[in-house]
């Protein structure tokens, strides 16, 4: 049986065909083979070559002319109007909370929760407001501090003889950032 050469003693080819000493071949080496590819023609640069005077768009009509506009079917109802209306709009202010029921804060360990610790938990996203709801039963005092609760999850809490802190929201006594561009609700 041959003896295999070492990689450092097999000639490899370059981009050029050329072959050279030093290892494999490498993906910066590639390119297409001489001729395999042409170069694009550049088309409407006066009548002094191929490609001169209507540069391929044959003579007049819709496609000699510039581009129609975004959205032209060639005179056919376009998609835009072809589609029914949605009624309503989608509030570009909406307030997203990433909610919490009391069940989960009876499994939770420790007596004190924030929207720091339901993160570090993995219970909640890591942004975004949290809100208390009420599902669940609540058995022991924790002192619970979330961007809002529901009325019942509150009384929930307290009852159980735990308390509850609203913390203040990020946006300040305004309205959040709006989500969305300017066609979003068109």
């Amino acid at each position: 049986m041959a003896e295999r050469k070492q990689w450092a003693q097999l000639p490899t080819s370059n981009h050029r065909g050329v072959f050279r000493e030093g290892g494999p071949m490498k993906v910066h080496d590639l390119k297409p083979a001489d001729g395999a590819t042409r170069e694009r023609r550049r088309v409407g640069r006066g009548i002094g070559g191929k490609g001169g005077k209507t540069a391929g768009r044959g003579t007049k009509g819709q496609g000699a002319r510039h581009n129609p506009r975004p959205g032209f079917e060639g005179g056919q109802m376009p998609l835009s109007r072809r589609i029914p209306k949605l009624k309503g709009f989608n509030n570009p202010f909406r307030i997203e909370y990433a909610v919490i029921n009391l069940d989960t804060l009876e499994s939770f360990d420790g007596t004190e929760v924030t929207p720091d610790t339901l993160r570090t938990k993995g219970l909640v996203r890591k942004q975004g407001l949290v809100k208390v709801l009420g599902r669940g039963e609540l058995t022991r005092a924790v002192r619970v501090s979330a961007h809002a609760f529901s009325k019942s999850a509150e009384a929930a809490i307290t009852a159980a003889g735990g308390s509850v802190e609203v913390l203040p929201s990020p946006y300040g006594s305004g309205r959040p950032p709006a989500k969305g561009s300017a066609l979003t609700n068109r």
